[in-house]
């Protein structure tokens, strides 16, 4: 049986929706976000690629998709019966062009009604590494005569705090972006934009810059995390390929290394950064602060 998920969406529509990447973590954050939201659980469908990935979200009442992005087959059976998809982005980097081209061809064979996807922070004009596969995704949305809503996320906040305990003790943050400004926002707050998105009419042909409220510069950053552990943290700008190698020399692979270091980079140009506060307008409060994700990071 159908429900109506949410007052906001036209009368009497019966919608189910499906989000993909349901066992990562911006995936279980939108299930969060939708629970918190009083979306019913049974109107909900979760794709995970493996069967024992299923077993607790089966329990939890939501009905289990199996499903690959390489497998266009297996997905368009996956997608049979949705109206509403959370399409979130692929993470291997490099397959995402025919992975995505494969969710978008499913969805459309499925008679799938309306997909949002996780694009890019300004993927039309990023210079970033990442950014050509999502263009290439986003033309291809656009080309499939679905109707579909772009939600472009910032860089997550999250990211920035893998490097924290050796930040904290080496009293040193190295990156190569200079002055640059950054407008990352967290997960929870993206995925209650997603949820939003899924749960409301009115999104169609959209497309969505989702950055944090507040902004800060590598220097401004290294700064914070100093007067929040109480004690001197410096920025240390350096030559991509520098900043590159130094990423390698931590561990990083040298794929991500590269675009790290790039996305550092093509931050001076304002890929990384943007003001108009588009997501604190679509969650309708102000997102999450750096100052607060610092806090209950140096906390645990």
């Amino acid at each position: 049986m159908r429900l109506v998920l949410n007052s906001r969406l036209k009368e009497n529509t019966m919608t189910k929706i499906l989000i993909t990447g349901a066992t990562g973590q911006l995936g279980q954050l939108v299930l969060d976000a939708l629970s918190a939201k009083a979306v019913p659980v049974e109107t909900i469908a979760v794709l995970v690629r493996r069967q024992e990935a299923a077993a607790e979200l089966q329990a939890k009442g939501y009905d289990v998709r199996l499903g690959d992005y390489s497998d266009a087959d297996n997905l368009e059976a996956a997608f049979a019966g949705l109206d509403r998809l959370l399409f979130i982005s692929s993470p291997e980097i490099g397959q995402r062009v025919p992975q995505h081209l494969n969710v978008i061809k499913a969805a459309k064979s499925a008679g799938v009604s309306f997909i949002a996807y996780t694009s890019l922070l300004k993927a039309d004009t990023s210079k970033i590494g990442f950014a050509p596969e999502h263009i290439a995704t986003e033309e291809a949305l656009a080309a499939s005569g679905l109707d579909y809503c772009l939600l472009r996320n910032a860089w997550y906040t999250e990211n920035y705090l893998m490097a924290l305990p050796q930040i904290l003790e080496m009293g040193q943050h190295f990156g190569a972006a200079g002055d640059a400004k950054f407008a990352p926002a967290t997960r929870a707050d993206l995925a209650q934009a997603a949820a939003e998105v899924l749960v409301s009419a009115g999104h169609e042909g959209k497309i969505y810059e989702l950055a944090g409220d507040d902004a800060f510069t590598y220097p401004e950053y290294a700064s914070t995390i100093g007067e929040l552990a109480g004690k001197d943290i410096a920025y240390v700008d350096m030559p991509e390929a520098a900043y590159q190698q130094a990423l390698e020399s931590a561990g990083v692979p040298g794929l991500m290394a590269s675009l790290l270091a790039n996305a550092d980079v093509a931050a001076k140009e304002g890929s990384l950064f943007d003001d108009r506060k588009g997501l604190s307008k679509l969650i309708g409060r102000p997102t999450t602060s750096l100052e607060t994700v610092l806090k209950e990071a140096l906390n645990q």
